[in-house]
């Protein structure tokens, strides 16, 4: 397990690196400001996606990610 300042490191170089400094900024001001339920969000993210599909991207998701390693 990383620490909070590890995620929050990686978190703002992944906004950064996907964004640019100056919309990265703007997405962290933007949650923020408005209220965000991240239950909520979860709960309605997936609802077309079966188990089996979803399992399938996450392992496509790690494999990329572990080729760049």
């Amino acid at each position: 397990m990383i620490t909070d300042s590890e995620i929050k490191r990686k978190g703002m170089d992944a906004l950064i690196k996907h964004l640019g400094e100056v919309e990265a900024e703007r997405f962290i001001t933007l949650i923020i400001r408005e209220p965000f339920d991240y239950t909520e969000w979860q709960r309605d993210l997936w609802l077309d996606t079966g188990v089996e599909e979803l399992s399938k991207k996450t392992m496509q998701y790690v494999s990329k990610q572990n080729k760049g390693d």
